[in-house]
């Protein structure tokens, strides 16, 4: 059993177990990120998007994503949020593309979220929006996903930066991930649109189904243990006192 000196157990006994907390990092999400269930190649993914509002006064009302053009989705279906009004808009491609012998010209280009009264991400506090993709371009590929949050009072954030060649991370990053290698079983870009949508579709409600996976509940949990650990920690010196 380790011992403590006598200033050692008074100090541990005079501190409540909840200051603890204090002496923990903070887990602070300054960036608006995503968070893909998957990035192999040729596959569908649910893309989850953190939106924190850093504003001390203004909440954040509207969210925009940019989609890729140069290596578009087929498909894109957006997680129902309640109290969020969404849309996917599509554009004409620049370049246009073959699928089964079919020329492709147009492409979701965006997705947009739109707090209904009320329903505005309040200061310091963060949201989670999600939408359903695919198929995912080849392997290596760099998916960049601009977003663009709207505040209550006007302002405009453009997490559209691309980190640069010394490497440092840009003020405003964009959303961003690489691809990896393609696993067995995986819809390509070249499927039937029937296929494709119906992939879609199922992807769709799958996310919806599968409960969130939160890293604060995490922390927090491990915090609680860490927490109970000292409790007892000091109660056992505290008996060994009496």
């Amino acid at each position: 059993m380790t011992r403590f000196s006598l200033p050692t157990r008074r100090a541990l006994a005079a501190v409540p177990a909840t200051a603890v907390l204090v002496l923990l990092p903070t887990v602070a999400y300054a960036h608006v990120g995503v968070s893909p269930d998957t990035t192999a190649a040729e596959s569908y993914a649910s893309l989850t998007f953190r939106v924190p509002t850093e504003s001390d006064n203004a909440s954040t009302e509207q969210l925009v994503v940019d989609l890729p053009t140069d290596t578009p989705f087929l498909s894109v279906t957006p997680r129902s949020l309640p109290g969020w009004d969404v849309e996917v808009e599509v554009e004409k491609l620049d370049e246009p593309f073959e699928v089964e012998g079919a020329t492709v010209d147009e492409a979701p280009a965006r997705v947009t979220w739109t707090a209904q009264k009320g329903h505005e991400v309040p200061p310091h506090e963060y949201q989670e929006f999600a939408v359903r993709v695919g198929a995912l371009p080849a392997e290596g590929t760099e998916v960049v996903l601009p977003a663009h949050q709207t505040y209550t009072d006007g302002s405009v954030v453009d997490w559209d930066d691309l980190v640069g060649d010394d490497g440092k991370e840009p003020e405003a990053p964009a959303p961003v991930f690489t691809t990896t290698a393609a696993e067995g079983g995986g819809h390509g870009a070249t499927a039937g649109h029937t296929d494709t949508a119906a992939a879609g579709a199922d992807g769709a409600a799958a996310a919806a189904d599968e409960p969130a996976v939160d890293p604060v509940g995490r922390w927090l949990g491990g915090a609680g243990i860490l927490v109970g650990a000292v409790g007892i920690g000091v109660a056992l010196v505290t008996r060994r006192r009496a």
